[in-house]
């Protein structure tokens, strides 16, 4: 969802967890407290609350990038959470529904919602009332505010569904050739220098020590400075995968190691990307040799984006 920058990195085993961001980040100690005593038991039949994936490009037709079962399901809604309700619109505007899209209910969560209305969003769903929880681009929930949602869902007894779609970190994961028995997404590396180069330390520690993928992103403007950052601090036979534009007409893949990476410039373009990293197989793959700063790349930039999942 947002792109605004932050300073502190987000940490989830898998693909799954919250990208450390304002207006992305899912502080679960945030979460209104329920009441302890919710009183009587409802007679009314909870809603289901849907999650669904949208294109991970604005311009994607969601026909040709969403499966029928999970066409059929947003066809059916007439009540959505978003994050932006223009965006959300402009994808359910290419979709046959069964109600017209001026009749559709929106709600907004996005880093100007404050957490004491997040519990006011489930009104329809204990009302009866299905919902479909939309990100601007790829998976809810996922380095997405929508988590808190869910987690009240949760804990209300509202029946959560995940909806199959597009996911940008199990693309780039599946594209990279690393471990993908065990890999870990921790969402965005510090924007401060000494924190950022100690944070991707560690994690090479980690990726060597557990034969580890580690998955990263970047609000795309910061894509070039924190590619450079890797190149420069990683030991050179650590892989480095940078994907970007997933799915998309522009889409660029590619794995190599560092030292590789390092015999020519490279300009990144301020697109969704997703970075990954392992060290490689073999006698020393479990340990991270000394290693010295290469020649940092040249630094050039296109134009931006936001970000996707």
């Amino acid at each position: 969802m947002s792109s605004t920058p932050r300073e502190t990195p987000g940490d989830a085993s898998a693909a799954s967890g919250s990208a450390s961001r304002p207006g992305a980040e899912v502080r679960f100690d945030q979460v209104a407290p329920l009441p302890a005593n919710p009183g009587p038991a409802r007679k009314t039949e909870q809603g289901t609350l849907y999650l669904i994936p949208v294109p991970l490009g604005p311009d994607q037709d969601p026909r040709e990038n969403l499966p029928p079962a999970t066409l059929a399901v947003i066809a059916g809604l007439e009540c959505f959470i978003v994050e932006n309700a223009k965006s959300a619109r402009a994808v359910l505007r290419r979709l046959p529904l069964a109600c017209p899209l001026q009749a559709i209910e929106m709600s907004e969560l996005n880093e100007h919602t404050p957490a004491e209305r997040w519990p006011t969003l489930l009104a329809p769903l204990l009302a009866g009332r299905s919902v479909g929880l939309m990100s601007d681009a790829g998976c809810p929930a996922v380095a997405d505010p929508g988590g808190a949602v869910v987690a009240l869902a949760h804990r209300q007894g509202i029946r959560v569904v995940p909806l199959v779609g597009p996911s940008s970190l199990l693309l780039a994961l599946m594209a990279s050739g690393m471990n993908g028995q065990s890999f870990s997404f921790v969402g965005y590396l510090p924007v401060a220098a000494p924190e950022r180069v100690a944070r991707i330390q560690a994690l090479e520690r980690r990726a060597g020590a557990e034969s580890q993928t580690q998955i990263v992103i970047e609000t795309p403007y910061r894509n070039q400075a924190l590619f450079e950052a890797l190149i420069e601090v990683l030991a050179p036979d650590t892989l480095v995968g940078v994907a970007t534009d997933l799915t998309l007409p522009g889409e660029r893949i590619r794995v190599s190691s560092v030292v590789q990476w390092r015999q020519a410039a490279h300009s990144l373009p301020r697109s969704p990307t997703v970075f990954t990293l392992a060290r490689p197989p073999g006698p020393q793959g479990g340990s991270r040799p000394a290693s010295r700063p290469g020649p940092r790349a040249a630094v050039s930039a296109t134009s931006g984006s936001p970000r996707r999942r």
